[in-house]
C-alpha cells in the first residue's frame, strides 16, 4: 500500500469496438467501450448514465438488452445487469470477436469459427450455451447482421469474401454468397426487405438482394482504405451513410443512385460505427480517434451539421496541469488539442478553441489537423488574471513564436508573441510571472525575452554580457521561472548553467554550474527551491537565494520525465521512463514513498490540495487520477502507509471509480478509508499529539441539546391539551422503555412487584431493583469492572438527548432523609452517582470524545449536585475530577493562546 491509490481515469470516451444502441420508453442510450470498462451515454444530450467495472482484458464486442450488457473479452463474455456482474459464459476457446442480440439470444463468435447461442432469460440457470454451429474452417468471420423478416436466420460475412446465411435453430448452412474477392467489413440490413448493404475492403459498398442473390447498385468511395460502418435511414428519406478507415463520413442517395454529400474530417481517425436514430434525421457515429459525434440532417441542401458531441484525445498527452483549486486539469496532447478537462463533471470537458478551424480549411481545402496549431511541449498558467486578460501561454513543437490563451471563454488569444525577430528559433521554455503579468520565454538558440501578457509587447531581453553572442545562455533554454515577488527570473541551459537574474532590470546576479546536460527545471515560488533534472538520472534542488545545492534524490534507472512539488513544499514527485513514481520528503531528504506501473508517466501534476494526483502515460489517450490516502485517513505519520524504499506494482486506475484498486503482489484488495482508519487505535493519536484532545464526531445539535433541554422542552410545550381521537385505532398493549422498543409483555420482576401488597421496605428494595436493572446501569457497572468504558460510550452516544437525560435523572434520590443515615455503597443511587464520577474521570484523563462529555458533565452536576455536596466519598470523586479537568484544559487552552497570538502578530505584521 502506497501514499498514492488509483482512483478512476478520465477522457475516455469511446475505443475501436462499435457500440450498441437502445432504446427504453422515450429515451435512447448508447452503450460504449472504453479498453477493458464500458459506459453508456443518453443521447439526448451525450451525458455519462453510467460506468461499468474494470475487466481483466480488453472488451471486443458489446451487446445490450434493455438492462443487461454484454462485453466479451478474451474468450470469455461476461454478463452485466446495470453495473453488476451477474455471470459469465466461458465455452469459446478462441478470442470472441462478434456478438449479436437475437431475440432473447445472444449469438457469440470467436475466431476459431465457433458460434454459440446463449439464453439470457433466467441467466442464473443458463451459464451454458443452447446450441453450437461450427463454421467452416477456410471461413473467417468478419462480421454477423440479421436480416429482417428472416426468422432464425443469419448472414455471417468472412474475410476471405464469401458471405454465409445460417438458420440457428437447425444449426444448417442455407446458401454461400460467392462475394467479391474482397474482404467483408460490415454488413447492415435495409428498412427494404431482402436488402442489406455490404461494405469490403476495397473502398466499394454494395447493396444486394440476398433473397435473389442480386447485386443492386454499388458505390465507391473517393478516398482509399476500407469501407468500416454502414447504417440506413429510416425516416423516409432513402439514405445510406457509410465511413471508412480515413475518417469520413459518405452520404448515398438510394432513389438517385449518386453521392449526396460527403463529409469531410468527420473524424481524425477510422470510422468504428454508423447509426441513424429510429424515425429521425439523426446519425451518430464513433471512431478511434476517441470521440462521438451526432449529425442532423435539418439543413436546406440537406447537408448534415453538427449536432452534439463527446471528445476527447486522440493522441497522448503530453503535458498536464492542475487548474482552479484542483477542480479542472489543462492537458496538452500530440493531436495537436489543447483541453480543459472537468475531475468532478465530465460534461464541463471541452477542447480550447483555436479559431475558426473548420471554416479555414475549406476555405484553404486543407485538413483540420494541418490547420491546428502544432502540438504543445510546454506552457505555464496564472489564475489570478483570468478575468482581465489571457492567462496561459503555450510553447509549441518546432514553432518560433509562442501563443496566449484565454480561459475565461476558452479560446485562443489575439496576441502572438515573437521573440528575437530577427533570428528566429522554436521556442522551448516559458513562464508566467507571478502577477500574471508578464510572460518570459526561452528560445533554443538562448535567447529569453519578456512580454506584456495583456497587450502582447515585448518588455526587454535578458543578456548575458560574458558570452561572445548577446544572449542568455550557449544552447538551448531548458528551463525558466519567475519567484514570487517579481525580483528574480531563473533560467537553465542544456549545458548545465543556471543563472539567477534581477526580473525587473535584466542584470544578471548570479550563475552556478551543475556538471550535467539539464533537462527540466521545476521552481517552488514559496519555499525558493529549485529542482533540476540531469541526464545523469539525479534530481538536485537548489537554493536559488543562498545559491548552493541543498538535496540531492537518487534513484531512479531512467530518464526523468516529469517532476513537481507539493503545494506547502514538503514533497517531490517525480517520474520516469522505468515505469516509477518516487516520492521525496524534501525536509528529511529521503525517498518516502514508490510505486511501480506497467506503463511509464509521461507528465504528473499534485493538486493545490494535496488531494489527487494526476498523471498521463505512454501511448494512453485518457487522464489518470490518483487519491492522497494522506488527505482521506485518520493517520497522521504517513510512514505508517508509506513503503520508504521498497517499490510497489500498482495497477492504473480504471474508468470506473468503484473498483477497489489491488496491488499485484497482492491478491487482497486495498482497505477502503472507514477500514484504514479504524485499523488504528486511539493510543497512536495520543503518541503524536499529546497535548491535544479527540472530539466525539457527535453531530453539534446533539451535545448541545442535551445542554438546553429544559429551553427545547419550553419552547415546544404544547398549547392545548391532547384531544382523545373520535375513533382511536385497536393496538396491542405495550410497556413503555427507556431505549425505545416495544414491550409486548411486562418483565416477571415487573409483574411480582406488581402483584399483591408490598410493604414500604420491599417497595422501596424492589424499585431500587428496577433501577439497577436498567441497560444504563448494567453497562455502567459492567465498564467499570473491567475499566474499559467504549462500551458504555458507545451507548450513551447512540441515545437521543431526551433519554440521556431520563437516564441521568432516574439516579436522583427521593427519601434524603432516610438515605444519609446510610453508607454511599448500600444506596444503588449513590453507588451509580460515585461510577459515573468515575467514568468521567476517566474519560476527561483520556481526553476522549471532550466537547461530548463536557456536556454529560454539566447536566450531571446540574442534577446531582446538591447530593455530591451531602457526601463526603462523593466530594473526594467531585474533586479529584476538579483537578484532572483544569490540568486538562489549561493544557489546552495554552495550545489555543499560541495560536491567537501567532494569528494576530500575523495580522498585525507588514510585509
Amino acid at each position: 500500500m502506497g501514499i498514492f491509490e488509483p482512483y478512476r481515469a478520465i477522457g475516455y470516451i469511446t475505443s475501436n469496438v462499435p457500440f450498441c444502441i437502445q432504446r427504453l420508453g422515450t429515451e435512447t442510450f448508447v452503450t460504449v467501450s472504453v479498453g477493458k470498462a464500458w459506459q453508456i451515454y443518453n443521447c439526448a444530450k451525450l451525458s455519462l448514465i453510467l460506468v461499468g467495472p474494470q475487466l481483466p482484458k480488453k472488451i471486443r464486442a458489446l451487446a445490450s438488452y434493455r438492462d443487461y450488457t454484454f462485453a466479451a473479452h478474451g474468450n470469455d463474455i461476461a454478463v452485466f445487469k446495470r453495473a453488476h456482474q451477474v455471470a459469465t459464459w466461458s465455452s469459446h476457446t478462441a478470442k470472441v470477436n462478434l456478438l449479436l442480440l437475437f431475440g432473447e439470444h445472444i449469438l457469440s463468435v470467436d475466431m476459431g469459427g465457433n458460434m454459440f447461442i446463449w439464453a439470457f432469460k433466467g441467466i442464473d440457470q443458463n451459464l451454458v450455451p443452447i446450441g453450437h454451429v461450427l463454421l467452416d474452417n477456410d471461413f473467417s468471420p468478419s462480421c454477423i447482421m440479421h436480416p429482417d423478416t428472416y426468422l432464425n436466420k443469419v448472414v455471417i460475412g468472412s474475410q476471405e469474401g464469401p458471405l454465409q446465411l445460417w438458420n440457428i435453430r437447425t444449426k444448417r448452412k442455407l446458401y454461400e454468397f460467392k462475394g467479391w474477392n474482397s474482404s467483408i467489413c460490415c454488413c447492415v440490413s435495409s428498412p427494404a426487405l431482402d436488402v442489406v448493404a455490404i461494405g469490403c475492403a476495397d473502398g466499394k459498398v454494395r447493396v444486394h438482394n440476398i433473397r435473389c442473390d442480386e447485386e443492386i447498385i454499388t458505390f465507391s468511395h473517393s478516398t482509399r482504405g476500407a469501407v468500416t460502418a454502414l447504417s440506413f435511414s429510416t425516416d423516409g428519406q432513402p439514405l445510406l451513410a457509410s465511413g471508412g478507415s480515413s475518417g469520413v463520413i459518405s452520404i448515398w442517395n438510394l432513389e438517385k443512385r449518386r453521392l449526396q454529400t460527403v463529409i469531410r474530417e468527420a473524424h481524425d481517425g477510422s470510422i468504428v460505427s454508423l447509426h441513424f436514430f429510429a424515425n429521425e434525421p439523426v446519425l451518430m457515429s464513433s471512431s478511434t480517434d476517441n470521440s462521438i459525434k451526432m449529425w442532423i440532417f435539418d439543413t436546406s441542401d440537406g447537408d448534415p451539421r453538427l449536432l452534439r458531441f463527446r471528445s476527447g484525445h486522440s493522441a497522448p498527452p503530453v503535458c498536464i496541469r492542475f487548474y482552479a483549486n484542483g477542480r479542472h486539469i489543462l492537458s496538452a496532447g500530440r493531436d495537436r488539442a489543447f483541453r480543459l478537462f472537468s475531475v468532478i463533471q465530465d460534461q464541463q470537458s471541452r477542447e480550447l478553441s483555436q479559431g475558426h478551424v473548420s471554416k479555414r480549411a475549406k476555405k484553404r481545402r486543407m485538413k483540420e489537423q494541418e490547420i491546428k496549431l502544432k502540438a504543445v511541449t510546454a506552457f505555464d498558467v496564472a489564475e489570478i488574471r483570468e478575468r482581465d486578460w489571457c492567462n496561459v501561454v503555450t510553447c509549441h513543437m518546432d514553432t518560433a513564436q509562442a501563443y496566449i490563451w484565454r480561459l475565461q471563454n476558452f479560446v485562443i488569444g489575439e496576441h502572438i508573441l515573437k521573440p528575437c525577430p530577427e533570428n528566429p528559433t522554436p521556442i522551448k521554455a516559458c513562464a508566467i510571472s507571478a502577477c500574471g503579468n508578464f510572460a518570459v520565454l526561452g528560445t533554443s538558440g538562448g535567447w529569453i525575452e519578456r512580454f506584456n501578457m495583456q497587450s502582447g509587447l515585448s518588455r526587454g531581453s535578458y543578456v548575458d554580457k560574458s558570452l561572445r553572442k548577446s544572449y542568455a545562455h550557449e544552447g538551448e533554454v531548458v528551463g525558466v521561472a519567475c519567484d514570487s515577488t517579481n525580483t528574480l527570473m531563473i533560467s537553465t541551459g542544456y549545458h548545465g548553467d543556471i543563472k539567477v537574474w534581477d526580473f525587473k532590470g535584466r542584470e544578471l546576479k548570479s550563475r552556478w554550474e551543475i556538471g550535467c546536460p539539464v533537462v527540466k527545471i521545476v521552481y517552488h515560488r514559496s519555499n525558493g527551491l529549485l529542482a533540476t533534472v540531469a541526464d545523469d538520472l539525479v534530481i538536485r534542488l537548489f537554493d536559488v537565494v543562498a545559491i548552493r545545492m541543498v538535496r540531492k534524490f537518487e534513484g531512479h534507472t531512467d530518464r526523468v520525465t516529469d517532476c513537481c512539488f507539493s503545494e506547502d513544499g514538503k514533497w517531490l514527485l517525480s517520474a520516469s521512463m522505468d515505469g516509477t513514481l518516487r516520492l521525496w520528503d524534501v525536509i528529511l531528504a529521503r525517498q518516502i514513498d514508490a510505486i511501480s506501473v506497467d506503463v511509464s508517466i509521461t507528465a504528473l501534476s499534485l493538486s493545490p490540495n494535496m488531494d489527487v494526483l494526476a498523471t498521463t502515460h505512454v501511448d494512453q489517450n485518457g487522464v489518470y487520477l490518483w487519491v492522497n490516502q494522506a488527505m482521506f485517513s485518520g493517520v497522521s505519520s504517513v510512514d505508517s502507509y508509506a513503503s520508504g524504499k521498497e517499490v510497489v506494482a500498482v495497477n492504473l486506475p480504471s474508468v470506473s471509480s468503484l473498483d477497489g484498486s489491488q496491488h499485484k503482489d497482492s491478491d487482497e484488495p486495498a482497505m477502503n478509508g472507514s477500514d484504514f482508519t479504524q485499523s488504528f487505535q486511539t493510543t497512536q493519536f495520543d503518541r503524536y499529539i499529546p497535548d491535544l484532545v479527540t472530539l466525539s464526531l457527535l453531530p453539534k445539535s446533539q451535545w448541545q441539546s442535551l445542554i438546553n433541554l429544559e429551553i427545547i422542552k419550553a419552547r415546544n410545550k404544547p398549547i392545548e391539551p391532547p384531544k382523545k381521537p373520535e375513533m382511536a385505532p385497536f393496538f396491542l398493549p405495550s410497556v413503555p422503555s427507556l431505549s425505545g422498543e416495544i414491550l409486548f409483555k411486562a418483565s416477571e420482576k415487573a409483574n411480582e412487584g406488581t402483584s399483591g401488597t408490598l410493604t414500604g421496605g420491599d417497595e422501596k428494595a424492589n424499585g431500587r431493583k428496577s433501577v439497577s436493572s436498567s441497560l444504563f446501569l448494567q453497562l455502567l457497572e459492567s465498564s467499570a469492572e473491567t475499566k474499559n468504558f467504549s462500551a458504555f460510550t458507545d451507548y450513551i452516544k447512540g441515545l437521543s438527548p431526551s433519554n440521556l437525560d431520563v437516564e441521568l435523572r432516574m439516579l436522583q434520590i427521593i427519601d434524603d432523609e432516610d438515605d444519609e443515615q446510610q453508607e454511599p455503597h448500600r444506596v444503588p443511587e449513590l453507588f451509580s452517582i460515585e461510577l459515573l464520577l468515575d467514568y468521567f474521570i476517566h474519560e476527561i484523563s483520556g481526553r476522549n470524545n471532550f466537547e461530548f462529555v463536557q456536556a454529560l458533565v454539566r447536566v450531571f452536576l446540574k442534577i446531582h449536585g446538591e447530593t455530591i455536596r451531602r457526601y463526603s466519598q462523593l466530594q473526594d470523586k467531585a474533586k479529584k475530577l476538579l483537578e484532572i479537568q483544569c490540568e486538562v484544559w489549561q493544557r489546552l487552552d495554552k495550545a489555543f493562546q499560541s495560536a491567537r497570538c501567532m494569528v494576530t502578530f500575523l495580522s498585525n505584521s507588514r510585509f
